[in-house]
């Protein structure tokens, strides 16, 4: 699947500065987009591709903390590099405890805004392939029949087949036929690939 382009999202009330942040992003090849109040970024299309949000702390209406949280409630946490002309330490600690990738305070230096940046263009990258492998883990684990699941679980709970058969009440011919169709269908390679998909899925590994 090819990736979309990353984008620079600039969120600030104040005009003339979300023209120079669009500007100096501009000049390392990046893709910027800007809104001038959280409330009109909310009411726009999500990114489809990377991106990292160049915030600021305080607007009228939903400050630049309140949208960080928005988002997290939401399900899709944005990297944010927060800039401030009269931030405090108190506010950064929680800006950055929540995710924040930079915490700049004006003035700052443009080489410090565009490695901030990056770093945030980098993290949601590497999130939203570990969100498209996850997609795809439990894809293949709802392809799997309601009696290959049990099986799924003790196989990576650390039964053996034969101990599977006896709790399942049946053959260990028949266990074998369904752990085969559970690996084909996993796409594993081995049993500890198995307890690996597991774990990322959150499957109980029963013991008998």
């Amino acid at each position: 699947m090819t990736e979309k382009p990353p984008v620079v999202i600039v969120v600030d009330d104040d005009e003339s500065f979300r023209t120079f942040l669009t500007r100096l992003v501009g000049t390392v090849g990046l893709k910027t987009v800007s809104h001038a109040s959280a409330e009109e970024f909310l009411s726009s299309k999500p990114p489809d591709g990377p991106a990292c949000l160049v915030l600021d702390v305080q607007m009228p209406g939903l400050s630049g903390l309140d949208l960080q949280r928005e988002l997290a409630q939401r399900g899709r946490p944005l990297p944010i590099v927060f800039i401030t002309g009269h931030g405090d330490i108190p506010m950064s600690v929680e800006a950055m405890k929540a995710g924040a990738v930079g915490f700049l305070s004006k003035p700052f230096r443009n080489q410090d805004l565009i490695d901030a940046v990056k770093e945030g263009i980098a993290k949601d990258r590497e999130a939203i392939t570990r969100r498209e492998e996850i997609n795809d883990l439990q894809n293949r684990y709802e392809s799997l029949t309601a009696r290959e699941r049990e099986v799924f679980a003790l196989v990576t709970g650390g039964s053996l087949n034969k101990q599977i058969a006896q709790q399942l009440g049946t053959s260990e011919r028949t266990i074998k036929a369904h752990r085969a169709q559970v690996v084909l269908k996993m796409h594993a390679d081995s049993v500890a690939d198995l307890v690996r998909m597991a774990d990322r899925l959150g499957v109980v590994a029963h013991k008998n």
